[in-house]
């Protein structure tokens, strides 16, 4: 048994002749721990031995002048091998299989590279040396004395430069700085001062004569268009429509009429509504399309719209559905329209950045207020005793609210990360609800600029118009996914995952929604012109019409009436659906 392992053990070292007679390993002396790696066999009778790791050792060629080996699978050396000796290649049964490419050893796509301990900005540093000068620091070479030897690539380049880096253009400091005898800094040639250039340093470079003309053009265009933006808001006037402002007992066209069949002056609601099915009227005035519509508080016995025309007009829903009155005063178009709660005033904001202020009687502009920035949304605070206090959306992200009487910013909610699309009051007035571009919901107690509420989810998209229901209990938010949500309106605000409804396309428009007076159903336009109408308790979509030929932004169904509902659309025309 000890032959075969004998003859086992020689087989795993070089078979060469001098070899055998340098190798200080005897094949008759059997290392005992090798024994743990031999397992008998039996095979017909005759007990043999092999080795468990079928693969042969590998032997390293003998370094000529020590006559030593050095195992590759050795961890640490207790004497000083030469070069020879460390990298002579390995010997053992060649590889059949083994490519030039596996010859080599590699780490990256080009090869093999040894790591080196170069600080990182030295080596950017001569890098990009080499590819814009042509010549770099020679890493083998010692380059404290610095000299011709010191570089490689274009050593002519390098011996003009002086060696200078892609860092260092110009003159080195330390010459450009040179001390005199004296150790003061007034001693130091050239200098005028610690933040002062140097005599001989050059200026910046300046635009020749041609560059000098066009910029004071470009100059002079900048500075006529922010006195432009800066000139005095645009001049307000009004047009009456109708042959006499009042009627023979000095009434005005804001008195409710009392001969239209139903009881406008009641706070009364429908029993039961219905859907409306055919087109009663068209108001048509406006040359552009209407951005949003306001029915008169309480009654709605007259509309108001506003238009991209920048103009507002105000019309009659009964009787002979006549333009009442038309108010010109903003140079773009007009974004937002709100009624005061008497409907006497009412505000407008528009793209001008301007809010204005008008006397919906006499169409005169009261006031005017801005804060350089575009209005989205507007409203009047709607407690009897804050009708002074007017709310603004801005597109800076904040919401601004100025008093009437004096004209000033009396306070700032500025919590939002995008323009304010929406402000609607709930719980009493007490609060309102803000929705943004930045896709949250924010909850605001009034006069307090700190949201106490915040609703933000990741599927959460932008809601650019939010309508409040008329018993107060929810929030219809007309989502950018193609959907209304709706939200609690009563302390918690949480999103009634029960009620969601779907089935219009509306994304990329502010279309508004809008309650029958029974909370039967919920109405809104979509962006193929379409009014849709859905059952508020199966949120079934029951009723499609086509009322618009481009997007219907608004719908409105009227509180006193069981199946009137308004459009209007940006194809400029206000429609009456029964």
């Amino acid at each position: 048994m000890a032959a075969a392992v004998g003859s086992l053990v020689s087989y795993g070292s070089d078979s060469d002749s001098e070899n055998e007679s340098e190798s200080p390993n005897n094949p008759q002396e059997i290392d005992p721990d090798a024994l743990v790696h031999l397992k008998p066999l039996k095979s017909g009778g005759v007990t043999t031995v092999a080795v468990l790791n079928s693969a042969p050792e590998v032997a390293v060629k003998e370094d000529v002048e020590t006559g030593v080996h050095l195992d590759p699978a050795l961890k640490e050396v207790s004497y000083n091998p030469t070069y020879e000796t460390m990298f002579a290649p390995e010997f053992g049964p060649m590889n059949p299989f083994r490519s030039q490419q596996m010859a080599a050893p590699r780490n990256m796509l080009s090869g093999y590279a040894e790591p080196a301990h170069v600080n990182d900005f030295m080596f950017e540093q001569q890098r990009r040396t080499f590819s814009t000068f042509g010549y770099a620091l020679d890493p083998s070479v010692d380059t404290s004395q610095a000299s011709s030897n010191s570089y490689i690539g274009a050593i002519e380049e390098a011996e003009k430069n002086k060696g200078l880096t892609v860092f260092e253009t110009g003159p080195k400091k330390s010459e450009k700085r040179k001390k005199v005898k004296g150790g003061e800094a007034a001693d130091i040639d050239n200098f005028l001062g610690p933040w002062a250039k140097y005599q001989d340093e050059k200026d910046v470079a300046k635009p020749s004569e041609d560059e000098q003309k066009e910029l004071d053009e470009i100059t002079a265009k900048r500075q006529k268009r922010g006195k432009n933006e800066e000139e005095s808001p645009a001049e307000e006037k009004t047009v009456l429509h109708i042959k006499d402002a009042y009627d023979y007992q000095g009434r005005s066209y804001l008195h409710i009429p009392q001969d239209v069949g139903i009881n406008l002056r009641s706070a009364d609601i429908p029993d039961k509504c219905y859907l409306p099915k055919k087109q009663l009227h068209v108001w048509t005035g406006h040359t552009k399309g209407v951005s949003a519509i306001r029915l008169f508080p309480k009654s709605g016995h007259l509309l108001l719209s506003c238009s991209m025309d920048c103009k507002i007009k105000l019309w009659e829903v009964y009787n002979e559905r006549r333009c009442v009155r038309t108010f010109i005063g903003h140079s773009k178009a007009v974004r937002d329209v709100c009624f005061n709660n008497s409907g006497t005033q009412f505000l407008s904001a528009a793209y001008d950045r301007y809010i204005k202020l008008w006397d919906s009687e006499t169409g005169q502009c009261i006031s005017r207020f801005t804060n350089r920035k575009v209005p989205y949304c507007v409203k009047f605070n709607p407690d009897e005793d804050k009708q002074n206090l007017l709310v603004a959306g801005m597109s800076d992200k904040k919401i601004v609210q100025w008093d009437i009487r004096s004209g000033e910013v009396v306070q700032e909610y500025d919590r939002h990360l995008g323009a304010v699309n929406t402000i609607t009051f709930v719980d009493e007035n007490r609060r309102f609800v803000s929705t943004s571009d930045d896709k949250s919901l924010r909850v605001w107690e009034w006069d307090i600029p700190a949201d106490f509420k915040y609703i933000a989810e990741p599927s959460m998209h932008s809601m650019p118009a939010v309508t409040l229901s008329p018993n107060g209990k929810w929030l219809a938010c007309q989502s950018m996914d193609n959907q209304i949500l709706i939200f609690g309106a009563q302390n918690r605000f949480r999103l009634n995952k029960k009620k969601i409804f779907k089935g219009h396309m509306v994304a990329g428009y502010a279309c508004q929604v809008d309650f029958s007076p029974d909370m039967s159903y919920v109405v809104s336009g979509d962006a193929d012109g379409k009014l849709n109408i859905w059952d508020w308790k199966t949120t079934k979509l029951y009723h499609r019409i086509k009322a618009h030929d481009k997007v219907c932004i608004s719908a409105l169904w009227h509180p006193h009436e069981t199946s009137k509902v308004i459009t209007c659309g940006w194809d400029g025309q206000i429609k009456l659906w029964d």
